[in-house]
């Protein structure tokens, strides 16, 4: 039964606050040409713990939904519990991801300015997401 609940409690945290988080490369790069940000870009998998903590208890936090207001925030499952791929597993292979989480700071068109391997709690991730934010202006 947790194992179903899961999925839940990850759409529930991508939806909580007011942040809109994407779930399309494309769309993300139109919004971020349209409202002048960076990308940030979540790359996880539903069997992956850390990415589960990160969406579970960094993003929601007041520090992090502050940061994420400054930017694009996108978020790409590219595997399934069972490490079967999603539509979204070419990201991977893309943008080399090596393990999960896997955080990026794109511009507009993709290209990547930052990355950082892992899970951050709230204050580390609202830094790097402020400095990234910041370094495009």
């Amino acid at each position: 039964m947790k194992l179903l609940l899961i999925p839940f409690l990850v759409a529930g945290t991508l939806l909580a606050k007011d942040v809109k988080w994407e779930t399309n490369l494309a769309a993300a790069q139109a919004r971020a040409r349209k409202e002048h940000k960076v990308i940030f870009m979540d790359v996880w998998t539903e069997w992956c713990g850390w990415c589960i903590k990160l969406q579970r208890d960094t993003f929601p936090s007041p520090q992090a939904q502050e940061a994420l207001a400054k930017v694009v925030p996108l978020s790409l499952k590219t595997q399934f519990k069972d490490g079967s791929p999603t539509a979204d597993k070419g990201i991977e292979q893309t943008y080399k991801v090596e393990g999960f989480p896997a955080l990026f700071i794109l511009d507009e068109n993709g290209k990547v300015l930052s990355q950082q391997p892992g899970y951050l709690p709230a204050a580390p991730f609202a830094e790097w997401i402020n400095k990234s934010a910041s370094s495009k202006k």
